[in-house]
Formats: C-alpha cells, sequence, structure tokens
C-alpha cells in the first residue's frame, strides 16, 4: 500500500495496512530545527545544515531522506508566505543560540538589542518597528504586540480585514508547480497549507508581517471585543472567509485532487484547564464561517478539511463537527476532559483524530524512551482501530527533546501500528 492509499484509506475512516505517520506536513506537525540538527546526523543524513522553515517556531524544513527513514506518510505543500514577511528563498547560514548551525532566508536580519535579544521587522527590514523578539539565549520568536490607540467607539473591521488578500500569479504557479512535483515523483499524501480560515488566530492578529496592523492587536482586547464589540469581530470574519473562499477556489485551480486535506485553520479555542470561549459564543461567532468554508471544500473538492485547535476542547468538538471539521489536530491529551479513550469512542467515527500520539510537555521532552514506547503504544491501542487517526505527537516537537526519545517514538509507531491493532 502506497503513503498515499494508506493516508487516504485512514481519512475515510477505514483500515489501512498501517497507521500512517507524519512528521512535518504543516507548521503544527512539526519539529524544532535545533533537535531536527541531531535528527538527522543519527539518521545519517548531515549533507548541509537544515533549513528553518518557519523563523517563528524555528521549525525545520523537512527532508526526504528523513521522511524515508523515519516512515512517514505526508508531505507538506507550503504557499511562499511566511511569519515576519519573509520569504523562504536565498539561504544563507545562521548560528542559534545554543550553537547549532542552520540555513535561514536571505531575507532574515535582525538588530541585537540592549539585552542581547533579537530583533526581527517586518520583512526582516530594520528600519522598521520590531514585530518580533527572541530572548538572549532562546529558542523561539515571540510576536511583539504592536497596538496603536484606538478609537472604540469606530472601530473599522475593513482597516483590519487589509491583511486578507487574494492570491497572486506567483503564489498561485508556486502551488501548482509544487504539488504536481510532488504528486508525480513520489507517492506521498500531500497536505495542503492554506490557514484562511484562522478567525481569530493569535499570529493573525499580532501581523508579524505587517508594519503598521490597524484595529485591535492585543490578544485579550480581543477576546473581550466578543462581548463588547461583536459585530466588530463578525465584520472581521465575514471579510476573511469571502477572501478565504476566493483562495480556495483559486487553490484548487491550482493543484486540484493531488491534495488529499488542506489545513484550513490553526485558532486555538482551549487552555489546559477548559475551554477560552463558550459553545454558545463559537456558536455565534465562528460556526457559521467555518461551515461555508468546509461546505465549499466538500462541495467543490475531494480534500478533507484540517483544523489545528490546542487544548481543552472537547465541549467543541460536536460543534467542529457539525461545521464540517475532518480532521482534528493536535488533539491534545493533557487538557482537561481529553482523555484519548473518551475522544475516540464519543468522535472517533466522526473526526480523524491527527497527533495525540504522544505528551510533547512531558513524556517526550522529559522520559525515557521506554516511557516512550508505552505512550505510543497505548495511544494507538486507543485511536487507530476503525481507522481515522494519522500518528504525529502532540503539536511540534520541542528544543532539547532527546533524540533518542524522537527515534523510540517513531520505532514504536511502526512496531505497533500495523492492523489488526493488538490488543496489548
Amino acid at each position: 500500500m502506497t503513503s498515499r492509499e494508506r493516508v487516504t484509506l485512514a481519512l475515510n475512516h477505514r483500515e489501512p495496512d498501517r497507521v500512517p505517520l507524519d512528521l512535518g506536513s504543516s507548521f503544527t506537525t512539526g519539529i524544532m530545527v535545533t533537535t531536527y540538527a541531531k535528527l538527522r546526523r543519527e539518521l545519517g543524513v548531515n549533507d548541509r545544515p537544515p533549513r528553518v522553515n518557519d523563523l517563528l517556531q524555528m521549525l525545520a524544513e523537512m527532508e526526504m531522506p528523513v521522511i524515508e527513514k523515519l516512515g512517514c506518510d505526508v508531505v507538506p505543500l507550503f504557499p511562499r508566505g511566511r511569519f515576519f514577511g519573509v520569504p523562504p528563498e536565498n539561504w544563507k547560514t545562521w548560528t542559534t543560540f545554543d550553537g547549532a548551525d542552520v540555513l535561514v532566508p536571505g531575507g532574515f536580519r535582525y538588530r541585537v538589542d540592549d539585552d542581547g535579544s533579537l530583533l526581527i521587522s517586518p520583512g526582516g527590514d530594520i528600519n522598521r518597528r520590531p514585530s518580533g523578539r527572541m530572548p538572549k539565549d532562546g529558542y523561539y520568536f515571540d510576536i511583539i504586540v504592536r497596538q496603536q490607540p484606538l478609537d472604540w467607539d469606530h472601530l473599522d473591521p475593513a482597516e483590519f480585514a487589509e491583511q486578507f488578500t487574494v492570491y497572486t500569479d506567483d503564489v498561485l504557479a508556486h502551488l501548482h508547480t509544487t504539488a504536481d512535483s510532488l504528486y508525480r515523483n513520489t507517492d506521498y499524501a500531500i497536505l495542503g497549507s492554506f490557514g484562511g480560515g484562522s478567525l481569530g488566530d493569535l499570529p493573525l492578529i499580532l501581523a508579524s508581517d505587517i508594519e503598521n496592523p490597524k484595529g485591535i492587536r492585543n490578544y485579550s482586547d480581543w477576546l473581550v471585543a466578543h462581548i463588547t464589540h461583536p459585530e466588530y469581530i463578525k465584520g472581521i470574519f465575514e471579510r476573511q472567509t469571502e477572501v478565504a473562499l476566493q483562495n480556495l477556489g483559486l487553490y484548487h485551480q491550482a493543484v486540484g485532487s493531488k491534495i488529499v486535506a488542506i489545513f484550513i485553520s490553526g485558532t486555538d479555542f482551549g487552555t489546559q484547564r477548559q475551554e477560552l470561549i463558550s459553545t454558545d459564543l463559537y456558536r455565534e461567532f465562528y460556526f457559521p464561517f467555518h461551515k461555508r468554508i468546509n461546505d465549499w471544500v466538500h462541495e467543490h473538492t475531494t480534500w478533507k478539511t484540517f483544523y489545528h485547535c490546542c487544548g481543552s476542547i472537547y465541549h467543541l468538538i460536536p460543534h467542529f463537527i457539525e461545521a464540517g471539521v475532518d480532521i482534528l489536530n493536535p488533539v491534545q491529551c493533557s487538557a482537561a476532559n481529553m482523555e484519548p479513550a473518551r475522544l475516540k469512542k464519543e468522535f472517533g467515527d466522526r473526526i480523524t483524530f491527527w497527533g495525540g500520539g504522544v505528551d510533547t510537555q512531558k513524556t517526550l521532552p522529559f522520559g525515557g524512551p521506554d516511557e516512550v514506547r508505552a505512550e505510543v503504544a497505548e495511544r494507538i491501542r486507543t485511536f487507530a482501530p476503525g481507522g481515522g487517526y494519522v500518528f504525529n505527537s502532540i503539536h511540534n516537537i520541542q528544543a532539547k527533546t532527546p533524540v533518542e526519545n524522537v527515534l523510540a517514538m517513531f520505532e514504536a509507531a511502526r512496531a505497533t501500528g500495523t492492523y489488526p491493532i493488538a490488543a496489548t
């Protein structure tokens, strides 16, 4: 069975020959670049420094030799746009705070603050006001809040929504060429990255790639505005959805049925303990737009819709399903009410779980290889029966995670993921 066949069966809630595996097919299923550099060396893939595919999270660009050695089944189709507005091109060498040599885009430029932290600005233009900060000896950039003084009585959704633009010919040409190459030259399943349906997503609110973002750009103010300025929030979502539907149509023209699923949204609605918003607020503000987007995808394409949502979101999952969400990631089993057996029993026949394979907050970074193997085996026994499961860690693999644990994770997934799944 090919990887493409394997993933397609799993997404249609059927059992393939084994559980499909993923690492790096999206910006929420990847691995931090310094950890990836060590992984490459252990796997014997060390011909050049690894590329940084996402400057915000410092994620690595996955390479085919690594995908093959780990037994992964999914490859990404990323657009050219990136955080901080720095395109992935003209690569150059850069050394991280912890001494790893990596490749970064040529437009990656920064200035060093008085405290030793690194400040990056939109487009890598150091003459602009910084939009991101990496603390000295840190691993990631934090987006800087740059909310300007607001006239709270005259908020204009159209000003905020100026950042949502229709794809250019260059973007579409890149999507078409890359998808065609991956489809023709590999048998991997392709996950399309889109994100245009990320309503209220924190990185979009903070807008790291925009020099002077307008409107509400402080996340606390944004959440409160659902109550104090509901029409402002809905007006933004209406405009964002209109652009998203245009871009989905263009995306489909560019790639057709070459991708198996598309990453629609990365908005987080949960904390470790509970949902960030009530189900009533979700139904009022988000559900109508999510449903419009998912309905369009299901009516016009063969794709499945992929939604990333961290945290404790148990009470929202039935509403996601009703809105037409096909795939839920990262399946944060360590959060309240997110017990794997409960999720599988109540929702496993109606939504695909993509993730949940091992805890990246505790087990993977701080446990031993045997603990990792045991947790992976338990999660596969829980999530895999009947299909509807793609294995991945819970969100991105972080810095300083022991490489032996990463290898143990994939070894256990391959060893225990063959159908029929053993009960013990």
